[in-house]
């Protein structure tokens, strides 16, 4: 199949086989005599595995060692476990950092109650005295 069939099949774009080629995610099929790129069945299941992976926002590196497991069928799957907590490690953090925000927003804005003045208003601020905190790297494995 081209790789429009492909697309359509795994409800992606051409880009995004593209890229995932280039990422060295999905394997490069072969060519036909005409050089167009000829996908098979495998492709497809490639494919989606690599896309409900990301779709699970893991990082292109966790899907990687996932596919590694995968061209290892019979082997041990103790570090797709391992990756995979390490994933729901990451989700924790974020979650935690995301509840933190949510408080800092909602704190932001029972400072004000409409129809004040910008210049009069509780967010505005609180957002120019609130003491700002050092930029720390973040725990998204994305990167």
């Amino acid at each position: 199949m081209r790789i429009g069939e492909l697309a359509k099949e795994a409800n992606c774009t051409t880009e995004t086989i593209r890229f995932y080629e280039k990422e060295g995610l999905l394997t490069p099929p072969e060519r036909t005599d005409s050089n167009y790129r000829s996908y098979n069945q495998s492709h497809i299941e490639r494919l989606r595995f690599i896309r409900n992976c990301r779709s699970l926002d893991m990082a292109h590196e966790e899907i990687r060692a996932l596919l590694a497991a995968s061209d290892q069928p019979q082997g041990d799957c103790s570090a797709v476990n391992a990756l995979l907590d390490e994933h729901i490690a990451h989700v924790d953090a974020r979650i935690e950092e995301l509840t933190r925000l949510r408080q800092q927003l909602t704190a932001l804005r029972t400072r004000c109650n409409a129809g004040s003045a910008v210049d009069e208003c509780g967010i505005m601020q609180g957002l120019t005295t609130m003491e700002t905190k050092p930029s720390k790297q973040r725990t998204n494995p994305l990167g």
